[in-house]
């Protein structure tokens, strides 16, 4: 199946070249942008669209769940963040409460996304450089 628009094409293009861990990023974005998306679907009363998207920010969240190598005990406690964050996505999309999306759903996403990028930022460094953060500018 050829893809005509340039922005599909190189979307498609993105997804096929990115290595697991950009995958991966890719997920959490995505799990984000269906979040607000739902969140923008119940401000605005539609209760078809907030469905919608909040079936899609769970699907994200159940991929990167079934995803986890369980042989890490870190595993363990992301497994149990990601069955929170479907369970609050369940009651958002029962309740229609943007609070639980904003509150509850995003600080975990957000932060789970944030850290994945920082480490994929820290493995590309060559061994033996570390992060200087702001807090010794100036030293």
């Amino acid at each position: 199946m050829a893809i005509n628009n340039p922005y599909q094409q190189y979307k498609q293009n993105s997804i096929n070249t990115a290595t697991p861990a950009e995958l991966t990023l890719m997920l959490y974005n995505g799990a984000i942008k269906f979040s607000l998306m739902a969140k923008m679907a119940m401000e605005e009363k539609n209760i078809e669209k907030t469905n919608e998207a909040i079936l899609r920010a769970q699907a994200i969240v159940q991929e990167l769940n079934m995803t986890l190598n369980m042989d890490y005990e870190i595993s363990k406690e992301f497994r149990a963040l990601y069955t929170f964050v479907l369970e609050k996505l369940l009651d958002a999309n029962i309740q229609k409460k943007t609070s639980i999306i904003d509150d509850e759903v995003m600080p975990i996403l957000e932060g789970m996304r944030d850290n994945w990028k920082l480490a994929i930022e820290e493995a590309k460094k060559p061994a033996g450089v570390q992060n200087v953060g702001s807090a010794n500018a100036g030293v």
